[in-house]
């Protein structure tokens, strides 16, 4: 009976730490990846944002992050005069936490394959290494607990 009830509370919390985050809506700038609180945060700076609303209305250049469409996507464009935020690849923050580079990373649930996807710093509450399907993943949430 052990063994059983065991079994279970692993395979809830393997299952629990997968499990996309609703309130996360991901926004995508200079081919970087934010969350659209982590830009309203930075309001004055933010020149436009397009909101597209379903994954069939994504222009060219976003079709590549349409896995992190669900909750409808957002483009942003600041202002000339500002530049940029800080960003890297998923595979240098896999590097720096002893992982391969090419090992997939879960942002509030959903999976980044692609070691080449540069995320923005700012956009970065936590960082583990988890267990993750049998495999160990770096696992980042961009909220505060």
């Amino acid at each position: 009976m052990r063994k059983i009830l065991y079994s279970l509370l692993i395979f809830a919390s393997a299952t629990l730490f997968a499990q996309k985050n609703p309130t996360v809506k991901f926004a995508i700038c200079n081919d970087a990846v934010g969350t659209v609180a982590m830009f309203d945060a930075k309001k004055e700076f933010v020149q436009s944002v397009n909101v597209f609303k379903a994954k069939t209305n994504l222009p060219q250049n976003l079709k590549k992050y349409d896995y992190l469409a669900e909750n409808g996507l957002a483009e942003v464009k600041f202002k000339k005069d500002f530049g940029t935020l800080d960003y890297m690849t998923l595979g240098n923050y896999n590097a720096q936490n002893g992982l391969p580079k090419d090992a997939s990373v879960f942002i509030e649930g959903y999976e980044f394959k692609d070691p080449e996807t540069k995320i923005f710093a700012d956009m970065i509450a936590d960082t583990k290494v988890q267990t993750v399907d049998g495999k160990k993943s770096l696992v980042i949430t961009t909220i505060k607990k």
